[in-house]
This record gives structure tokens, sequence and C-alpha cells, in this order.
């Protein structure tokens, strides 16, 4: 698994082509840009696009007929139109759901046919049972639409789902997704293979910071929009920023 770890590290630093630098900061945008779009709208992607961000994170659930769909939400009251458990809708009814700004709710295959491999894709997986039907939209848009594996990045904070994902994909990287102390995401980080910790902003400080480099992985943390904390991450050296706000980064 060390091997794993060490071959995906250095690929997918190696196939960053939209990074204006390999030593700058990489751009993520948080749900696409949802400082200014409804958040994981194709309207959102595109935002995120036009502001030149070095990559997109959306998240995604599989709801009850089998589809892969963009939201971040468990229950759809937050952002729309109608109420319930995302992941009950078929997607025929779901298609009819209106979100805040007049837009829809997309199916991942959205997402990345806009996208066009132009940049590279974190998908979250939000909802359970996500990892084998992601890994089978994945797989078809490497072998038939032009994407290389290197565009895709895997996260989530259900390290279980992240586990599944990892059976079934040897080679995709993997991100753990942590919301407490990140030096405890250390230990499934190994086992995965990770080639990330994503941590919260406020969790961070110089000192584990050092630990988590140490350990191999780069640190791409979320979601940081104010230019104060924006500039601690910089200094504080982490490799990345989740951000509503991308042209806030550079």
């Amino acid at each position: 698994m060390k091997k794993y770890c060490f071959f995906l590290s250095l690929v997918f630093l190696l196939t960053l082509s939209n990074c204006k630098k390999m030593n700058e900061i990489m751009v993520i945008g948080h749900r696409g840009a949802m400082g200014h779009e409804t958040e994981n709208t194709l309207a959102s992607v595109q935002k995120a696009l036009d502001l030149g961000v070095d990559m997109i994170e959306i998240d995604v659930f599989k709801v009850k007929s089998g589809e892969i769909v963009v939201f971040h939400d468990e229950t759809l009251e937050r952002l729309s139109n109608a109420g319930g458990r995302i992941e009950d809708y078929n997607i025929f009814d779901l298609k009819k759901v209106i979100l805040e700004g007049n837009h829809k709710i997309p199916m991942l295959q959205d997402v990345l046919r806009l996208i066009d491999h132009k940049v590279s894709l974190n998908i979250e997986l939000k909802g359970a049972g996500t990892a084998d039907r992601v890994n089978f939209i994945v797989e078809y848009y490497i072998k038939e639409k032009g994407w290389k594996i290197e565009d895709f990045l895997i996260s989530s904070f259900n390290w279980d789902e992240l586990r599944d994902m990892r059976k079934i994909n040897k080679n995709i990287a993997i991100a753990i997704l942590s919301d407490g102390n990140p030096i405890e995401a250390i230990p499934m980080a190994k086992e995965l293979g990770a080639i990330a910790i994503n941590p919260d902003y406020k969790m961070l400080n110089s000192e584990n910071v050092e630990e988590i480099k140490d350990g191999g992985f780069k640190i791409y943390t979320y979601t940081v929009n104010e230019p104060k904390d924006i500039e601690k991450m910089k200094d504080l050296g982490v490799n990345g920023i989740f951000t509503n706000f991308p042209e806030r980064i550079r």
C-alpha cells in the first residue's frame, strides 16, 4: 500500500496541468463557486471554471433509482421547493425539483460533460453506497471520454465508503476528510494509500501541518473564504484551499 501511496502522489502532482506553477497553492472551487452561484449546480461549476480554478469539488448521493446526483444535503428543504431525503427520490421526480436561482439538480455525468477534463474533479462521497456507481462512471469517462485517472480525487467523511472505493479501484487518488484533529486521519490515509488529508482549516496549526506532511500527505483544507484566513493557510504551507470565492486565493 505504501507503493500505491508513493505512485499516486507522484502521478497526481505531475498531472495537475491547470496549476499556473507547481509551487502555487491549489485553488479548489467548493461545490463549484458557491459564493457566486447556487452550490453544486452547473452554473456554479461553470463559474468556477470561469474563475480559473485548478480543481472543482462536488458532493454526490445515489438516489433510489440508482443514479449519482450532485447535492450536498441529505434532505432537500434548505435549497429547493421540495422536501424529504434525496436518497428516497427517483431521478424522474428529482428532475422536477427547482433549486434556488431556478436551477436543477445535476447528475454526475452532467458535471463531467461540462468540465470536459479542463480541470481536476474532487468527488466527495456523501451518501452510503456511492463508491461502486461513482467508480463505474469514472471508469467510463476515462475509457470513452478522454479523462485520465489523475483527473479525479475521491474524498469522504465516511471512511468506510473510501475503503469500498479502494477495494474496487486500486489506483484512483483518495483524500481523507476530517472535521476533528487531522492527525487522527493519518492511520486511515496510510491504510488506503491516500494522497491527501482534507482538514477543517480551523483545526490546523504549524505542528500538525508538519506531522501530516512528514507522513507523506498533501493538505487540502476547507472552507477558507476570508482573506485573513487565506493568508494564514498560505503561511502554514497547505497545498490547496477549498473556497467559495476562488478569485480571492491568488
